[in-house]
């Protein structure tokens, strides 16, 4: 009996992970794997372009994990260059194009894998495709950036968006000795944070030597008579720009998905069922970050482009596609960053998220230190905690400071996994030494205040 095909489309962190996978399950006796990918390089660490670019890390091939040759060598036919066109659902098949010679085909499927990934937003702006005007989601991308810098011809960057691509790219700036202008069309960075929490980004920003334009968004892209960058307009003002980078995030990479009549979500990724098959569809699955997840604690289907989902997603397409089986339940929404000394984290829903899902809630912050008051190198951090009226339910978690801050939110992010309340949190065993923590933990200080609010609040 011939050999199965599964087809992979995409070939970074979920679509290789789930060809991984499948090929752990399933020789090449039962199994052909056929994975197509348009860019350059598989396998790598997206999360890690804005260190590569800002120098921390040295070699851009540090961040690859397995090269097209070692798939290769697991028997995983990875064709490198080669972008899918159309995926023909009826027919079972997937045309593709050879980037180098133009050359086109149809590769027959029994089971599909759509790991198409996500795009950064590049809204529709005069000039936004200038030369010198770049966004960073690839490991192609990072590299024409750092090509661009090389090339500047002068040393002022203006980064457009001040989320965590945002806050990252202009610090990776800041190291190459650039003069580093943000703009920003939120009331203050970090979006992702409530904007009480988000000016303490901010407000570190100005330490460090950048600055940070909140309130005011980009209309334009204004070139000199070569074509490329010369400045940004935002509002009343011009910001000059020798480079340009866009941090307003991403979106799904879904048009294949679209084109072939598969269902997406509200913010246009694909659906999926508990085992990250495309609804509706046996034998297609989908993950990374061109799907939309279960938020556990909002309980509404959301978008996350991480790596760690994607690599997760894979681990678990690939099991299903191997015969095999595997769940994803979904996500608390955890993520964490940093700008030069500065940790961010959060978990859970802000104070929007709860109430455009009519959570009633109460909010506390607090101000406590990353070690021991007394211990050496101590130094402040600010977390903020959203517990629900009445059940005390923890909703979500916020964490600002130096050394040490980001990681607890990770205390918090098991908390909303397992549905605590924030009482329940106050009991937590978590570790002590002074030069970890205070004797109560910053986060547990922020549960201990939380479970008097939703007292008082009764």
């Amino acid at each position: 009996m011939a050999a199965e095909r599964l087809v992979v489309v995409g070939g970074d962190a979920a679509g290789m992970s789930a060809a991984s996978q499948a090929r752990r399950l399933k020789g090449p006796g039962e199994l052909e794997i056929v994975a197509f990918e348009r860019g350059h390089f598989s396998s790598y660490s997206a999360c890690g372009i804005p260190y590569w670019v800002g120098g921390q890390v040295e070699e851009r091939d540090e961040l690859i994990a397995r090269t097209p040759a070692e798939h290769r060598e697991r028997d995983i036919d990875l064709r490198m260059r080669t972008e899918v066109t159309e995926i023909d659902v009826a027919g079972g098949r997937v045309r593709s194009r050879d980037l180098e010679s133009g050359h086109e085909d149809w590769t027959g499927y029994d089971k599909l894998v759509i790991a198409t990934g996500a795009r950064p937003v590049r809204p529709p702006l005069p000039g936004i495709d200038a030369p010198g005007v770049y966004g960073v989601q690839t490991l192609d991308d990072g590299q024409a950036l750092l090509d661009g810098l090389a090339s500047a011809r002068g040393r002022r960057a203006v980064v457009v968006g001040a989320g965590y691509i945002g806050v990252e790219m202009a610090e990776a700036l800041l190291n190459r000795g650039f003069e580093v202008t943000v703009v920003n069309r939120g009331e203050q960075p970090m979006a992702t944070l409530d904007p009480d929490m988000g000016a303490l980004v901010g407000s570190a920003l100005d330490g460090l030597g950048i600055t940070t334009v909140n309130g005011t968004a980009v209309t334009a892209v204004l070139t000199g008579p070569d074509g490329r960058v010369r400045a940004v307009a935002a509002g009343e003002r011009e910001f000059p720009a020798d480079v340009v980078v866009l941090g307003l995030g991403v979106e799904p990479e879904t048009g294949l998905a679209r084109a072939a009549g598969l269902p997406l979500g509200v913010y246009g990724g694909l659906l999926t069922d508990l085992s990250l098959r495309v609804r509706g569809h046996d034998g297609i699955w989908a993950g990374g970050d061109c799907v939309e997840v279960l938020d556990l604690v909002s309980g509404r289907e959301r978008h996350v482009p991480l790596g760690t989902h994607a690599n997760k997603h894979g681990q678990i397409i690939g099991a299903n596609a191997g015969g095999g089986y595997g769940t994803f339940p979904g996500v608390v929404g955890t993520a964490v960053s940093k700008v030069c000394d500065l940790e961010i984290a959060r978990t859970g829903l802000r104070e929007k998220d709860a109430a455009a899902v009519g959570l009633r809630y109460v909010t506390v912050t607090v101000e406590s230190t990353s070690r021991a008051g007394y211990y050496p190198g101590a130094a402040v951090m600010t977390v903020k905690m959203l517990a629900e009226r009445r059940s005390g339910r923890l909703l979500g978690t916020q964490i600002v400071g130096r050394e040490g801050a980001a990681k607890r939110v990770d205390i918090a992010a098991v908390a909303l996994t397992a549905g605590m309340t924030v009482e329940a949190m106050t009991a937590l065993d978590l570790g002590y030494a002074p030069p970890f923590s205070p004797v109560w933990d910053p986060v547990l200080i922020a549960a201990r205040k939380a479970v008097a609010a939703v007292r008082a609040a009764g």
